[in-house]
């Protein structure tokens, strides 16, 4: 649900915010919210306690969990942001809502899932909702009306990666360091990034209505992904990134309260069949093969 009214919140935004500076500004936010409570964590004594890796080890455990910072919170929201400057939230959504399917797939390709034929059929249903939901731009020649598209569906591979590659990690470390660890190197990658966007001229120029989908954004995105990662250290990705279904409900639903935008029959269409996709992609299997 957070990630579907984040969506909205960056749809209002980025008519003036351009696509690096908002992802740049939404993870400093999220860092600055849990910076305390990471310090705290890492100061506890049950962390000090806590058997450590080896020095060898812990410092490519960082850079593995900078690059997946960078991944999950850096290249997946700046092609987010890319993209709903070209399409409407409840479309962002739906295509976005494939993250929870091309976890499935990549967790049963290394061997974390087995692939059974409701989750075969659950991709395939789930393919074709998303298939219905573009249908209106089918015939439209301009290649350049898929760059929205490609954007959204780029960060939802790129999440599906990270939620599968984070797991080790967060078994390892204290849930909330991590997060705010990921949050900073993305920061880190993104300011230079958007220096091209010319952002430390143009923040005060945005408007209250910026600001204050900037500020939401920015203080969601830390209390939720710190949820998500926490749920990532609990559970197998392909239970935790199963949730991401209420995303494109929620969006569809705030893009027509907030931002007018229509709810087609197309979309409803499209929201049942990647319901009914996910449901059966994700129904327990007989026998499970154990999370590693």
């Amino acid at each position: 649900m957070q990630v579907g009214a984040a969506i909205v919140a960056s749809r209002l935004a980025v008519g003036e915010v351009s696509p690096l500076t908002l992802a740049m500004l939404r993870y400093a936010i999220g860092f600055g919210c849990l910076l305390p409570f990471a310090w705290r964590a890492l100061s506890s004594t049950a962390v000090a306690t806590t058997p450590q890796p080896a020095v060898h080890t812990r410092r490519l455990d960082l850079l593995a969990m900078a690059a997946l910072g960078i991944g999950q919170f850096g290249i997946l929201i700046a092609l987010l942001n890319f993209g709903l400057q070209h399409i409407g939230a409840a479309q962002a959504a739906l295509i976005f809502s494939l993250f929870p399917l091309l976890t499935l797939l990549l967790a049963a390709t290394l061997g974390r899932e087995r692939v059974t034929l409701p989750l075969a059929s659950g991709v395939l249903l789930s393919i074709a909702g998303v298939a219905v939901s573009l249908s209106p731009k089918l015939g439209m020649p301009q290649a350049g009306h898929w760059w929205g598209e490609l954007a959204v569906a780029g960060a939802a591979c790129t999440g599906a990666l990270c939620s599968v590659l984070y797991r080790p990690y967060l078994q390892r470390y204290p849930t909330v360091p991590v997060s705010a660890f990921a949050m900073l190197a993305s920061v880190l990658f993104l300011a230079p990034l958007a220096l091209a966007e010319h952002w430390p001229a143009r923040v005060a120029t945005f408007s209250a209505q910026a600001w204050a989908a900037i500020a939401f954004i920015g203080v969601s995105s830390g209390i939720g992904y710190f949820w998500w990662l926490y749920a990532l250290k609990h559970e197998s990705p392909t239970r935790v990134t199963v949730f991401l279904a209420l995303n494109p409900v929620t969006a569809a639903l705030l893009g027509w309260a907030l931002l007018g935008e229509g709810l087609e029959p197309t979309a409803l269409i499209a929201l049942a069949l990647i319901g009914a996709g996910l449901w059966l992609a994700t129904r327990p299997p007989s026998t499970r093969l154990p999370a590693r």
